[in-house]
């Protein structure tokens, strides 16, 4: 088998599209992951990472190209340059095709399901006044990377920084704060956060407290590194249907302007949740689907939102004040979720947890809830998660996940604890990325 360095070039079929936003092919036996490809083209590429098992590779020069291969807009998109974008030289129904192959492969290979699946778009809400190109224009949350004062983003698999002066899948709202166009030094990385409901605008700086603010182009508040206790925080107002939602900082949102209200939708179906009944959101967040949830099951029932994060806990208390029937616990899902008890009483519904002794008390208390949601980070939910949540849910359990390898494993754990797959949408949140939204629904088997 011939030696390789990085930086040498290889001559390569390309095959099937994997996770992660490669395709694969094959050198001397040795499997090659290739970034800038596309099914069935002919490249030549350049060895970027050696290792054991296998090689990766950035595909400078296409020889065959697909019928799917499109001239990439972003100026900064292509080996070596920015690595926030996977799929810019791919038009948008193949991207979604890509998507779905890898989801169906990881479905297959990891939690033995056979499962066809077609990846919906994600339209931008009609209110919005921006009507985007196809594909750009819908991230409202982009964090930049700053290195020597000036600022960019970073390349894939690297601390080395692209400078850039626009990002095109950027909201125009995050471009008028015109962060690309100044220099920010002393600070670690900048973080533009708009609203594309309400118009609000914040910049989420990290770094040192001496860092330089530069005067941008329009008013914006501003967060510098972790804020004191007890200090105010500056959020941006959400809006889903006619709920406002405050999230404080750089905190976690949908970053597609179309995704909040879509998923919103697609777990209410999904669960079909009924008056009186019992919920446990994990990983609840602001409290997006907590408090649609709660306004489902109504008075005589119950919606228990578990987040670990604190500024989180905060905003999501803000969110649900005017829902009594809900209650917002902190902790770690993995230990909150297996203290929460639940019970009726005199016609309504009560929890309490025993770890914290925080919750409503009283009646006779039960540990089963009818419904579980979870959304929980990238890396899943783990099996002690799982475990717990098979345990705790009798009727269904809607999991969202941004991460189809995680999800597969977790569907596998789930599968060894007596649930089922009912039913898997996928939602395009994240054009030109290999990023995709997922909503899978579980029953008892």
């Amino acid at each position: 088998m011939t030696d390789l360095r990085p930086g040498d070039l290889l001559d390569l079929d390309v095959g099937n599209v994997a996770n992660g936003g490669f395709c694969v092919a094959r050198h001397e036996g040795r499997v090659v992951f290739v970034r800038h490809a596309l099914p069935g083209e002919k490249v030549r590429a350049r060895v970027t990472d050696v290792s054991k098992k296998f090689l990766r590779a950035d595909a400078e020069e296409i020889v065959v190209a697909s019928p799917d291969r499109v001239p990439a807009p972003c100026p900064f998109s292509g080996p070596g340059r920015c690595g926030g974008c996977d799929w810019q030289h791919v038009a948008l129904p193949a991207q979604r095709a890509l998507k779905a192959t890898v989801i169906e492969e990881q479905l297959r290979r990891v939690a033995g399901i056979e499962r066809t699946v077609v990846v919906e778009e994600v339209p931008y809400p009609e209110s919005d006044d921006f009507v985007p190109a196809p594909g750009l224009g819908w991230r409202t949350r982009v964090q930049f990377s700053v290195e020597g004062g000036a600022v960019g983003l970073r390349k894939h698999r690297s601390h080395d920084i692209e400078p850039v002066d626009e990002c095109l899948i950027a909201h125009p709202g995050v471009e008028l704060m015109g962060i690309e166009r100044h220099r920010w030094p002393g600070t670690a990385s900048v973080e533009g956060v708009v609203s594309a409901a309400t118009g609000d605008r914040v910049v989420v700086l990290r770094g040192k407290r001496t860092a330089r603010v530069p005067r941008l182009d329009v008013p914006v508040r501003l967060v510098r590194g972790r804020p004191e206790p007890g200090a105010t925080v500056p959020f941006v107002r959400e809006q889903v249907r006619d709920r406002l939602f405050q999230v404080t900082g750089g905190g976690f949102w949908q970053v597609h302007p179309g995704a909040a209200p879509l998923l919103v939708d697609a777990v209410l179906d999904a669960l079909e949740p009924k008056p009186g009944d019992v919920v446990v959101d994990l990983y609840c967040g602001a409290g997006l689907f907590t408090a649609f949830l709660g306004e489902r099951v109504g008075s005589g029932g119950l919606v228990v939102g578990v987040e670990s994060d604190g500024p989180a806990v905060r905003d999501a208390r803000f969110n649900v004040r005017d829902l009594p029937q809900v209650s917002i616990e902190r902790g770690a899902v993995e230990e909150v979720v297996g203290d929460l008890e639940f019970g009726r009483a005199d016609g309504s519904s009560r929890t309490q947890n025993k770890r914290s002794g925080t919750g409503h008390r009283g009646g006779a208390r039960t540990r089963g809830a009818d419904l579980v949601v979870l959304d929980p980070p990238r890396t899943g939910a783990g099996r002690e998660v799982v475990d717990r949540v098979a345990a705790l849910a009798t009727r269904k359990i809607a999991y969202v996940s941004c991460d189809p390898a995680t999800l597969a494993r977790d569907l596998s754990y789930f599968g060894e604890r007596g649930w089922t797959l009912e039913s898997l949408r996928a939602f395009d949140a994240f054009p030109m990325t290999q990023h995709v939204e997922l909503l899978a629904t579980l029953v008892r088997g």
